[in-house]
């Protein structure tokens, strides 16, 4: 059962991936895609809407949604909170406030110009620098929730700069933060694919490493203590993961929200288990199933117009996770 509903999920993202590169202002037939593969399609403006657009979106998405769906369940199991996502550690309040110094605090700083690898730069230095923060307070603190506290703070000290900078920004510098803050899927050249597609192929190789210690930690550190788990070493990785993870992701399409917290009880929800050896490939899948609906609502297929993803996202993933409060009554591991 569990094979046929992970292959099942296999199948929606083929072709979930197929509609979204065909999907859009001008629809393209699914061959069209095979042939501009294998180099026998002749219409110059297909090959660039294909390969230049469409493709490393439709990409884009099915690596931010697994990435994000996995760095929330590791915080759910590491903080045995159900409302736990990949951004409670403050990574994404970090990018946040690297890009709003760039872009808002650009007079200050005697910056002109700023480029779309400007952003991404600020972004990544902004969530590698909380990272950092984070994993020096690991250190000195062995209770997780008080880690959660602190990743909370670093998250609301960070809103409250950048509302700071907000307030005294001009029209122009808070339009260009507000559109970096909706989220965006498009605009990124297969080198930015191929870093996101690297970190999150070495996040998995650290999820594979740490499978055992995941499960003893649902039933609580003491336990899994017992087990002979080293319980720093283990939340060292889980942080190190999530912060690449979310970092990474969050620096080339911006805060996408709810996937991260959303898709873990899905994942539950289709396979009631704990065991993450079957959660967790079927939470990259329904990742990669959810976003690549999100990005093919949020293009607006046969039309002009498109709506930002995080928009999308969160207009599906609110009532999900209301839906499941509502069902289960309270959500628990």
């Amino acid at each position: 059962m569990k094979n046929k509903i992970l292959i099942l999920l296999a199948i929606f993202v083929i072709v979930l991936f197929i509609a979204d590169v065909c999907l859009g202002t001008v629809f393209i037939k699914p061959h069209k895609i095979w042939d501009v593969l294998i180099g026998a399609n002749t219409n110059p403006s297909e090959n660039y809407i294909i390969t230049h657009l469409r493709l490393p979106r439709t990409v884009m998405a099915i690596i931010t949604g697994a990435g994000l769906a996995i760095a929330g369940l590791l915080m759910q199991t590491l903080f045995r909170n159900p409302l736990a996502g990949p951004f409670v550690l403050g990574i994404s309040s970090g990018a946040g406030l690297g890009v709003a110094l760039v872009v808002m605090g650009s007079a200050v700083l005697g910056i002109s110009t700023i480029s779309g690898i400007g952003l991404v730069t600020a972004s990544i230095i902004g969530s590698l620098l909380v990272m950092m923060l984070i994993i020096l307070m690991s250190l000195r603190i062995k209770d997780t929730m008080g880690l959660l506290i602190i990743g909370l703070m670093v998250g609301s000290l960070s809103s409250a700069i950048v509302g700071i900078l907000s307030y005294f920004s001009s029209s122009d510098e808070l339009k260009r933060y507000v559109f970096w803050s909706l989220g965006s899927l498009g605009n990124l050249e297969w080198n930015d694919i191929l870093i996101l597609l690297t970190i999150f192929l070495i996040a998995m190789v650290l999820v594979i490493i740490i499978l055992k210690p995941l499960n003893a930690l649902l039933l609580g550190e003491t336990y899994a203590r017992s087990l002979g788990i080293n319980i720093k070493s283990t939340r060292w990785i889980i942080i190190i993961i999530t912060s690449l993870l979310a970092g990474s992701i969050t620096a080339y399409a911006g805060p996408i929200a709810f996937i991260g917290l959303a898709v873990p009880h899905l994942a539950r929800l289709i396979l009631p288990t704990v065991n993450h050896k079957i959660l967790i490939p079927t939470a990259i899948l329904l990742g990669a199933v959810l976003l690549l609906i999100c990005d093919i609502a949020s293009q607006l297929p046969f039309s002009n117009y498109s709506i930002p993803i995080n928009a999308v996202t969160s207009l599906l993933g609110a009532p999900i996770v209301i839906w499941l409060i509502l069902r289960k009554r309270n959500l628990h591991f």
